[in-house]
């Protein structure tokens, strides 16, 4: 079944994943993208840094988050793609072996065209403590299900 704009109350929450982290994954994301000593070297990153061993970057955080929100609610849904980000947080690090899942709430609506509206979502991001990792509030557009097609 697809989720349009008019499916989506405020206040409704939606709770879903469990993707494990690897510290392989970690390191090819940040060898990558986010270079940092203490996203690719372990051994300096247990020795030198505050958070006691190799984390995860925060924008690795932000795609692992991405792939469960698409896995287990986008793919299903009228999306027609985001408008933005009002507010990112990393809260808390992202270590090797941590088990994420996600939390999103819906916080406002508005019908912006005929065939559209505007859903703005808080995402949290756990860890298998129940840990705020990643915080996030974004804009997304849905469609209209008797929305005008133009």
């Amino acid at each position: 079944m697809t989720i349009f704009y008019e499916d989506l109350d405020v206040g409704h929450v939606e709770e879903f994943g469990a993707y494990e982290v690897t510290e392989a994954e970690v390191l090819e994301f940040a060898e990558r993208y986010d270079p940092q000593w203490f996203h690719v070297d372990k051994e300096r990153a247990e020795a030198e840094s505050m958070y006691g061993g190799l984390i995860a970057s925060g924008w690795h955080t932000a795609s692992m988050t991405m792939r469960l929100v698409v896995d287990n609610h986008l793919s299903e849904a009228a999306s027609l793609g985001a408008k933005g980000v009002r507010e990112l947080q990393w809260r808390n690090p992202v270590r090797p072996g941590d088990v994420l899942s996600v939390r999103v709430e819906v916080l406002e609506k508005e019908i912006e065209r005929p065939n559209r509206g505007l859903v703005v979502t808080r995402t949290e991001t756990l860890n298998q403590d129940d840990e705020v990792v990643l915080s996030m509030v974004s804009e997304v557009m849905y469609a209209l299900r008797e929305g005008d097609s133009r």
